[in-house]
């Protein structure tokens, strides 16, 4: 009899309206965030049941940064007529000036993400940064990259219809995909196929008509490099009649209603922020009803991702480690783990390029790939050589605090589960190296950690390079 009342109360604390357990806390706020969250931000959520604390990390999010860019960073493009003036040395000073601010402008957000309150708003500006992909090495101007930064902020957990509208007229995006090129003497198909392939639909859902067709109707919208701004020019746009998708439509505004009206842009939108947040394998009976909630909200993306972070599939435990970490993960989130929210942007931007994550200069069109394709040997051992200078305490230069810098991060309030020091090349015990797993990792480690004879140090380091240590 106490057995069956012991499995009732088991089954009855797994419903959602039920308190959190710490390896539940940890699974939201890792996929939510950075892979790694801190044992604060964990203890924090231990008081909610799943629908709550779903809310609370909702709270959070904010349109504007937590941190604020170079005041110069949003500086207007010098004007064509002014650049055709420079001279020879001044035009090196000017490529020069605009490197610096790219690199100034990867180092802010970096440092943003390593000092936010809230990982929930950068993972989302993060996600929609490599879903409306733009890179500097085309776009040039950094200004422009941050103005659509900020963009992906005011909308992270908006309307994506009116995302979708708006970076349409996005001088970073107008540029990268060169509609400014689009005239109706000659319109380029750039940004009409990546809408439809990339943005919306998906492989496989529209023809080659309906691509030329839909450049058609974005005719006319050109940068204008004095104001900086994406203009509509009515001499340059075609005004007749095109078909795109079997409907009759004139603007761009049309073929962007089309598209949104087409069910397929609501599942492909939605399979992308499954594989995002859930696993890498979506349940196809799911992906349609999400579909069909996220079109009954009006594209709504905010009751979209309540009821995915909500899926009994978000907390089963089979897709509890499916996700491999990216290299904002193992960077921003190991060191938010070890409690260091304050390093060197420049050397945090040079170290994503490194792991494979140059932010603000995605590989392709169509981003970073993520999963698997984020573990090659390169990168690899370029993730361990990083997480064993965090291991030591100081990062290669001796300027960053890791493990031994005062305060200890991974321990618990409670002193005999797991002590609360600054040395931890104090010895470790069996409890205090359980407790250093529930924390860094999201499944069992692969290789076994010895639990005595060993200082806390080496079994932190231990758990770092475990393969473990890289899915969330």
């Amino acid at each position: 009899m106490k057995r069956l009342f012991l499995l009732i109360f088991l089954l009855l604390a797994a419903r959602p309206g039920f308190a959190l357990t710490f390896d539940e806390a940890r699974h939201l706020l890792a996929r939510t965030g950075f892979g790694s969250p801190s044992r604060f931000e964990i203890e924090r959520l231990l008081q909610y049941s799943h629908d709550s604390a779903v809310e609370e990390i909702f709270g959070f999010v904010i349109a504007r940064p937590f941190t604020q860019p170079l005041s110069d960073l949003d500086q207007p493009l010098p004007g064509r007529a002014e650049r055709q003036t420079l001279n020879d040395a001044e035009k090196m000073d000017f490529r020069k000036d605009i490197n610096e601010r790219g690199l100034a402008l990867k180092a802010w957000w970096w440092g943003e993400m390593l000092a936010t309150d809230s990982p929930f708003t950068e993972h989302m500006v993060l996600f929609w940064h490599n879903h409306f992909t733009s890179s500097l090495q085309k776009v040039k101007w950094p200004g422009f990259l941050y103005r659509q930064n900020l963009l992906f902020r005011d909308h992270a957990l908006g309307n994506f219809g009116d995302l979708l509208k708006e970076i349409t007229h996005d001088p970073a995006m107008v540029l990268y995909l060169d509609s400014q090129a689009n005239r109706k003497s000659r319109p380029n198909e750039n940004f009409a196929r990546e809408l439809m392939e990339l943005f919306t639909l998906g492989e496989g859902h529209f023809t080659e008509r309906d691509v030329k067709e839909a450049a058609r109707a974005f005719t006319g919208w050109n940068f204008d490099p004095r104001s900086g701004e994406v203009v509509f020019n009515a001499r340059q746009h075609d005004p007749g009649i095109k078909q795109v998708l079997g409907q009759n439509v004139r603007t761009g505004e049309d073929v962007v209603r089309v598209l949104l009206e087409h069910p397929q842009t609501a599942r492909h939108l939605v399979k992308k922020l499954w594989l995002e947040f859930v696993s890498p394998e979506p349940d196809e009976a799911e992906l349609q009803r999400l579909a069909t909630l996220l079109r009954d909200n009006n594209y709504e993306i905010r009751p979209l991702m309540k009821a995915l972070l909500t899926l009994p599939a978000f907390w089963a435990p089979e897709n509890k480690g499916s996700l491999v970490k990216s290299p904002v993960d193992i960077a921003v989130g190991s060191l938010r783990l070890l409690g260091i929210k304050n390093m060197d942007g420049k050397r945090l931007a040079h170290l994503g390029k490194a792991l494979g994550q140059d932010l603000f200069d995605p590989p392709n069109v169509k981003g970073w790939p993520g999963g698997q394709a984020w573990i090659t040997s390169t990168t690899l051992s370029r993730r361990e050589q990083l997480l064993r200078r965090l291991a030591r305490g100081r990062e290669s230069d001796g300027a960053d605090p890791g493990l031994g810098a005062g305060y200890n991060p991974l321990a618990l309030d409670n002193p005999s589960a797991m002590p609360s020091l600054a040395d931890l090349d104090r010895e470790a015990n069996p409890r205090s190296v359980a407790t250093m797993k529930r924390l860094m990792l999201a499944i069992p480690p692969v290789d076994p950690v010895a639990e005595t004879g060993i200082s806390l140090r080496r079994a932190a380091l231990q758990l770092f390079l475990d393969p473990a240590y890289q899915v969330k």
